[in-house]
């Protein structure tokens, strides 16, 4: 296909506020893991909005991974490649001529973490290295999606949220894995000069989330006539956000960012988990205490909160979904709808957490 150049224009709007010089606009972008839920939303976010802007998706089609999340878009904006980030000479045959990669990629799951660390060291860490490797030779932009979870966790009744300061002080195998890759972005754009950003976000919820993961496992119960499950004793607090805000939220950032610099994105979702599942449970017409409780997952964090600030101030983001009800609403909808592509991996995720006691 015939590459072209990312546009560098002068950004008028910025005013006096603390921002990049220009605007980086990129016309042929790789997103890794581009088959997964938040990934994938991305994709659709930029060929719904930005008609100019070629996506390569790269994947590796796991569990997590389904290419039904891209089907449909048009062919000569998508392109699929399946393969792995830690593919070296893969990445050699499709980095040269992008501007920008997106690293969405990653193992996420906390539960397989702890049952087993190993593919979440390959994937996020090596996986890391090496398209950072990938961009360092070709000059290429390079934006690197993280998790809240890398600063560890806050108490319930903390009034402080998680900013671009806070130290990091990972709980699990799975975030600490994230923090050591955040960690190598940093040293190869201070060593090697490389043009990165960093954003860390809290908990998204929209379609096409894999059923393992908490609001769609919930919700996909009930459709199955399955009690919801709830951990512990309910009280650990998340901060939601719609993933079309992440996507948004990312495109400004890569669009928009100070190289070097982390955003955290967020959407003051703060809610616990108790009050999420009453939440599903009401708007699917079930009675409030119609779930059972499971035990909880070791070092299971307790609160997450984001200050968004800096990037809402610096690069002029909001979120526009700051109803959560609606938001649910909506979600709830969606897997009313698409029970062809949730229900394939449902009964062996129930299988799994019934073996752990979950």
């Amino acid at each position: 296909r015939d590459r072209q150049q990312p546009a560098r224009v002068l950004n008028d709007s910025m005013g006096d506020t603390d921002m990049s010089e220009e605007l980086f606009e990129p016309r042929n972008i790789i997103v890794t893991g581009g088959c997964g839920f938040i990934g994938s939303n991305f994709v659709h976010y930029v060929v719904n909005n930005h008609p100019d802007v070629h996506v390569t998706v790269l994947d590796k089609l796991t569990y997590a991974g389904n290419r039904e999340n891209i089907a449909g878009l048009p062919a000569d904006r998508v392109e699929l490649v399946v393969g792995d980030i830690c593919d070296a000479e893969l990445l050699e045959r499709i980095v040269p001529g992008c501007d920008a990669i997106v690293h969405y990629a990653a193992e996420s799951h906390n539960d397989n973490s702890i049952a087993d660390p190993e593919p979440f060291l390959r994937t996020n860490v090596e996986g890391t290295y090496c398209l950072l490797e990938a961009c360092r030779k070709h000059d290429v932009r390079y934006h690197h999606v993280s998790t809240d979870e890398v600063y560890g966790d806050l108490a319930l009744d903390d009034p402080a949220r998680f900013t671009e300061e806070t130290p990091y002080k990972p709980s699990s195998p799975y975030s600490s894995t994230k923090a050591a890759s955040d960690m190598l972005v940093r040293a190869w754009t201070r060593t090697y000069g490389l043009r990165t950003t960093i954003s860390n976000c809290s908990n998204n919820y929209g379609p096409f989330q894999h059923v393992e993961k908490f609001i769609p496992r919930q919700i996909t119960n009930i459709l199955c006539g399955i009690k919801p499950k709830l951990y512990g004793d309910g009280l650990n607090v998340r901060d939601w956000i719609h993933t079309e805000d992440h996507s948004s939220a990312v495109w400004a950032i890569l669009t928009k960012g100070r190289y070097g610099e982390t955003y955290l994105i967020g959407a003051d979702g703060e809610k616990n988990n108790i009050d999420v599942l009453h939440a599903i449970l009401e708007g699917m017409g079930k009675a409030a205490d119609d779930f059972d409780w499971v035990r909880d997952r070791p070092g299971h964090d307790r609160r997450y909160a984001i200050d968004s600030s800096k990037l809402r101030r610096e690069l002029g983001w909001k979120p526009k979904h700051t109803d959560f009800a609606q938001g649910l609403a909506s979600t709830i909808e969606w897997y009313r709808e698409n029970e062809q592509w949730w229900r394939p991996a449902k009964e062996s995720t129930e299988a799994k957490y019934k073996a752990q006691g979950q």
